[in-house]
């Protein structure tokens, strides 16, 4: 398993084997393939959701998971669904989008597209599963990031930008939920072989190594979880000297 040679760990462990799990953005990618590592863990319930339930529906043929249709954009929505999943004790907020442009050039419209999802959806989502969370004894939150929010490429401006915000909440939260018995994770990947990176030449981790690393971190407690062998490899360079690698992606 990549986890990270530097990533943190906390004292209280949050298991997988028996938690109630809430998992956006499942209909492909790393979310379908969260889902199956949760359910080889033991999770006792999964909820699976993604804006259009009718591609979804068919996707887990296990009665543990309970295939919901869920916009992190949309708070309204996420609150209908907390009040029917109110026994969650696990949330992995895995949705998210990607535009690729630099800053100067990308229009305020992608701007708006990703800070949405990436940042506003991911806060949206905690805002309201917290308290939820809180109430069924504590548990644990998960946030999907990416290597690129601690160095920057320029072809991924927008993107970089609204993870790197991510980022920033993820630490806030984790430190204002751990008095909750909340733990908050934040996961790194590198290039991962799913949709957002078709056409992009590169080596790729597929998506079911990412998804069991992650669900290896969390058990384990750590904090700040690599999945794969380049964000592990990279992680270590930033940690050793964070310039050189701002550097290193300012290239590519």
């Amino acid at each position: 398993m990549w986890l990270g040679a530097g990533a943190l760990r906390r004292p209280e462990l949050v298991k997988i084997k028996n938690s109630i799990v809430l998992v956006s953005g499942t209909n492909r990618g790393i979310g379908k393939a969260l889902v199956g590592a949760l359910l080889t863990a033991g999770a006792q319930r999964i909820y699976a959701g993604s804006r259009d339930l009718a591609k979804s529906r068919d996707l887990f043929a296990d009665e543990r998971v309970v295939p919901i249709q869920l916009d992190v954009t949309d708070e309204a929505n996420l609150r209908e669904i907390a009040q029917k999943a109110n026994d969650v004790t696990l949330l992995i907020n895995n949705a998210g989008v990607l535009d690729f442009g630099a800053v100067l050039d990308a229009p305020r419209a992608a701007f708006d597209r990703n800070l949405e999802t990436n940042f506003y959806g991911l806060w949206n989502a905690t805002r309201v599963f917290a308290p939820v969370i809180e109430r069924n004894g504590g548990g644990a939150i998960v946030n999907l990031l990416t290597l690129v929010a601690l160095a920057s490429m320029p072809g991924l401006g927008v993107y970089n930008a609204s993870k790197a915000a991510a980022w920033s909440l993820t630490q806030s939260l984790r430190a204002g939920l751990a008095a909750k018995h909340i733990a908050v994770h934040g996961v790194f990947p590198g290039a991962v072989d799913t949709d957002m990176l078709v056409g992009v030449e590169m080596p790729k981790t597929s998506p079911d190594d990412v998804a069991k690393a992650i669900v290896h971190g969390v058990d384990r407690g750590i904090e700040d979880i690599f999945p794969d062998p380049m964000s592990a490899s990279l992680y270590d360079a930033w940690c050793k000297d964070h310039k050189a690698v701002e550097k290193q992606f300012a290239t590519m």
